[in-house]
C-alpha cells in the first residue's frame, strides 16, 4: 500500500468518523472502499463512452466479408509461425 495525504472539508471529516465508528472500520478503510466504488463506476462509464464513440464506424462500407476474412488468414498465419 502506498500512503498519501488528502484534504477534507470539516463535514466530509464529520461523516467519515460518524460512518467509521458505526461500521466499526477505520477511516482509511471506508476512504478506500468509497475510492474502489467510484473508480469501478467510472471505468464503467468510460467503456460506455469509448463504445458510443466508434458505434456506426464501419456503417455502409462495403468488402467488410473480405477484410475480416484477410484479418483471420493473417492472424491464421502468425499463429503457424509462432507454434509450429
Amino acid at each position: 500500500m502506498v500512503r498519501t495525504q488528502i484534504y477534507l472539508t470539516d463535514e466530509q471529516k464529520l461523516r467519515l468518523e460518524r460512518l467509521a465508528a458505526a461500521s466499526g472500520k477505520r477511516q482509511s478503510e471506508v476512504i478506500r472502499e468509497a475510492l474502489d466504488a467510484y473508480l469501478a463506476a467510472r471505468g464503467a462509464q468510460d467503456w460506455k463512452e469509448a463504445f458510443a464513440a466508434v458505434r456506426g464506424m464501419w456503417a455502409g462500407r462495403d468488402g467488410l466479408v473480405d477484410l475480416v476474412r484477410g484479418l483471420r488468414a493473417e492472424w491464421e498465419r502468425r499463429l503457424e509461425r509462432t507454434y509450429r
